[in-house]
């Protein structure tokens, strides 16, 4: 395809272009969390405590909440799939150095080039496949793209924690090295590319935040993953209280299980249902709430509670993309570095939060306040019916 022309989109989904984004979302939400199921390697390979092995994890994080904003502002008007590319490259040089490097600073570094490379990748994802689809399935273009991210944390994370201990941790990144280099091949192959915004036509942060819409997608994003990320993060001591904490890795593959049947959901009925799977997984999350609460100490009600949280969980990122996306209309890229934002913060808010109620109150009051988080946020997605949310 010829760079200066204008790709459109036909009647069908480009699945090559999709799954490419698809891979993307794997390689980025792996880059980002295998180092926590290495990390006893990790912190002897590098001659440090494990304490600080965990904080390659933390500046991943810092890395893509304080450039997706700015970044994507800055870059409004560059060409779509030099950018991309550019995002992508990024995973290559961080994941490459984190292979190879002997110095704790120098790993640090690498992995805050991946968290910047991350912010940008994840403003840009939702946004391109949404403009490489027809109007009537950019929900569904957006879910494929992003179904790279269950399969990480489900799939990935794990396998790739095997293959630490037989392989070693730094051949982990390497390999991943190796995934980035054939995804800039499929990119290059598949993923048309897009004109830059003019410079009459960019938008400033703070007119894409004042469109109506976008205020409650990013409340309804904040409450939801704050929720998830209070008892995802301290996972184990909430176990620990039915006496299954052994069974972590158990939990989060039911987890995962449940949240690719989520996604796929989500996936068949979004571009008819973007406001009744909002409700409804916001719905079922807060039942999965209240039978943690009720049944934290019976372990067949925590496995089913675990179901009902992955399958609300499942498919949120792409509802929550698609309502920004659609909310945000030509100013989508600029929105999503939003929501990669108050995601970023949510995690962070999750971890801060969670912890103080672990060491105040114990981890019997993770429910009652996920609970209550999202109790706003429902009314905040139902309130949103005309922008945001719509029918």
């Amino acid at each position: 395809m010829q760079t200066g022309a204008i790709s459109r989109p036909s009647d069908h989904l480009p699945w090559g272009g999709l799954l490419a984004l698809s891979l993307a979302a794997f390689i980025t939400i792996l880059t980002e969390a295998l180092p926590a199921g290495l990390l006893p390697l990790i912190s002897s390979g590098l001659g440090v405590s494990e304490a600080a092995a965990g904080q390659l994890v933390t500046v991943y994080a810092v890395g893509s909440l304080v450039a997706a904003i700015p970044l994507t502002t800055f870059t409004q008007g560059i060409r779509r799939r030099p950018l991309l590319l550019a995002a992508i490259a990024g995973f290559l040089v961080a994941n490459t150095i984190t292979a190879v490097s002997p110095d704790y600073t120098l790993t640090l570094v690498a992995r805050f080039i991946a968290g910047i490379s991350a912010g940008l990748l994840w403003a840009l994802a939702a946004g391109y496949a949404a403009r490489m689809a027809p109007e009537h399935l950019k929900g569904r273009a957006i879910a494929i793209a992003m179904a790279g991210t269950p399969l990480a944390l489900s799939f990935g994370v794990p396998a790739g924690t095997f293959l630490g201990a037989w392989i070693g941790w730094r051949a982990c990144f390497g390999l991943m090295s190796g995934m980035t280099v054939i995804l800039l091949v499929w990119v290059l192959a598949t993923v048309p590319d897009f004109a830059g915004e003019p410079g009459s036509a960019r938008r400033s942060v703070k007119s894409v935040l004042m469109r109506p819409g976008i205020r409650p997608v990013l409340l309804v994003v904040l409450t939801f993953v704050v929720a998830h990320n209070i008892l995802y993060t301290y996972i184990a001591p909430f176990l620990a209280g039915a006496g299954i904490e052994e069974q972590v890795d158990t939990v989060l593959l039911m987890f995962g299980i449940a949240s690719l049947i989520g996604i796929w959901v989500v996936g068949v009925l979004i571009d008819r249902r973007l406001r009744a799977l909002t409700l409804g997984s916001t719905m079922l999350f807060g039942l999965a709430s209240i039978a943690f609460w009720i049944g934290g100490d019976g372990p067949l009600a925590i496995y089913g509670a675990t179901a009902l949280w992955g399958l609300a969980f499942g498919g949120c990122a792409t509802l929550f993309q698609t309502a920004s996306a659609k909310t945000a209309g030509p100013a989508a890229d600029l929105a999503q570095s939003m929501l990669v934002t108050a995601w970023n913060m949510a995690i962070a808010g999750g971890g801060v939060i969670g912890g103080v109620l672990l060491d105040r109150f114990g981890a019997g009051a993770f429910a009652p306040t996920m609970i209550a988080l999202l109790i706003i946020c429902f009314a905040v997605a139902l309130n949103a019916r005309r922008h945001g949310f719509p029918g």
